[in-house]
C-alpha cells in the first residue's frame, strides 16, 4: 500500500506487524523520530485493557512518548510491550533519567481475540514486540495483520454470527498538513459506509445482516452466550505533523472517536474496549486545530471501511 495513504504520510512515521497465525493474533507498534512525539488518547469503551496509559493525560510530567503498542491477548498481551521497550533501549531511545539510564515510553491497548479465529488460544510475548519493531517501515501491510489478525465484527446477536475484520488505514492531507489513520476493527456492533449501509457485521441464518443496533434496541439478549460478553474494542490511532499540544491532541483523539460511531453501530458499548490515540511529530505549524479535527473526520471513516474490506480479502 502506498505511504501516502497510510500513517507514514506523517514523515517520520512507521509502523511494523508481528503475526502470529497459529493463534490468530498478533501485534503491531507504532514507531516516531527517534526523539520521541506528543500523544494523548481517549477512553470511548467500557471494557478497556492498557498500559502506561497514565502518560498520555496533558498534566503528566511526561511530555513525549516513544512509541504506542497495539496488542492481541486481552490482558495477556501487555507483556508484550516489554520487547517494544528492550528494542527501544538497544536503540537509545527513551526518557533520560540519569548519565546512562533511559526508559522508553510506551503506551499500549489490546484487542480481545482470544479465540476469536478457531485457532488455539495464546497471545504475543515480548519477542513478538521486539519483532514488531525490527520490521518497522513505511511500507505497512492492512488487512489481518498484526493486532488486527484476529479482529472481527457483528458479534451483538453471538460470535456465531460475527464476520471477519481486520486493519485499516487512511490519510487526508491539506497543503502540508496531513492526518492519518490506523484502525483495528474488532467491535461488538456492524461497519456501515458513508451510505449507512451495512458493508460488515452479524449476518442471520439467512445470511443476511441482521443490524445489531436494531437487534439491541428491539431487546435482543446481547452475544446471546453470557459466558462470551468480552470479545471486542475497535483502537485507533490517528497520526499528524501538525504542531498540536497535548490538549488539543486530546481534542483531536476525540474528534476520531466521534468518526468512528459515524460508521460502527453500536460503538463504545459497556462490551467494548475502545481506545482512540493522536500524536503529532509537530513538524508543520497548524493554522487551527478544527482544520486537524476536520482532516481526521475524513480520514478515520475510510480506515474503518478498509479495515473490514481488506479484512475479508
Amino acid at each position: 500500500m502506498s505511504a501516502r495513504t497510510t500513517l507514514a504520510a506523517v514523515p517520520g512515521i512507521t509502523v511494523g506487524h508481528t503475526t502470529i497465525p497459529e493463534h490468530g493474533t498478533g501485534c503491531t507498534v507504532v514507531l516516531g523520530p527517534a526523539e520521541g512525539f506528543r500523544a494523548a488518547a481517549v477512553l470511548r469503551g467500557r471494557a478497556t485493557g492498557t498500559r502506561e496509559f497514565d502518560v498520555l493525560d496533558p498534566r503528566h510530567l511526561v511530555d513525549r512518548v516513544d512509541a504506542i503498542f497495539l496488542t492481541g491477548g486481552s490482558a495477556n498481551g501487555l507483556g508484550a510491550t516489554d520487547g517494544v521497550m528492550r528494542w527501544l533501549r538497544e536503540h537509545h531511545r527513551g526518557l533520560r533519567v540519569g548519565p546512562e539510564a533511559l526508559v522508553p515510553i510506551v503506551p499500549a491497548a489490546v484487542i480481545f481475540d482470544l479465540g476469536n479465529a478457531g485457532r488455539p488460544i495464546g497471545w504475543p510475548g515480548p519477542d513478538d514486540g521486539y519483532r514488531a519493531c525490527e520490521s518497522a517501515s513505511e511500507r505497512i501491510a492492512e488487512g489481518r495483520v498484526g493486532v488486527g489478525t484476529g479482529a472481527t465484527v457483528g458479534k451483538a446477536a453471538g460470535i456465531d454470527k460475527m464476520m471477519p475484520a481486520g486493519l485499516g488505514m487512511w490519510a487526508a492531507g491539506a497543503g502540508d498538513l496531513v492526518a492519518a489513520a490506523l484502525v483495528v476493527v474488532n467491535a461488538v456492533g456492524d461497519v456501515r459506509n458513508a451510505r449507512g449501509d451495512i458493508i460488515a457485521g452479524a449476518r442471520g441464518a439467512d445470511g443476511e445482516f441482521l443490524d445489531s443496533l436494531r437487534y439491541l434496541a428491539d431487546g435482543g439478549a446481547p452475544f446471546g452466550d453470557a459466558s462470551r460478553l468480552q470479545r471486542n474494542t475497535t483502537l485507533a490511532v490517528i497520526a499528524t505533523n501538525a504542531r498540536l499540544d497535548r490538549l488539543q491532541l486530546q481534542e483531536l483523539a476525540r474528534a476520531g472517536s466521534d468518526a468512528l460511531a459515524r460508521r460502527i453501530t453500536p460503538y463504545g458499548t459497556q462490551y467494548d474496549g475502545d481506545v482512540v490515540f493522536a500524536l503529532s511529530t509537530a513538524a508543520a505549524p497548524a493554522p487551527s486545530p478544527t482544520q486537524i479535527e476536520a482532516l481526521a473526520a475524513l480520514a478515520v471513516p475510510e480506515a474503518v471501511e478498509r479495515s473490514v474490506r481488506t479484512g475479508r480479502s
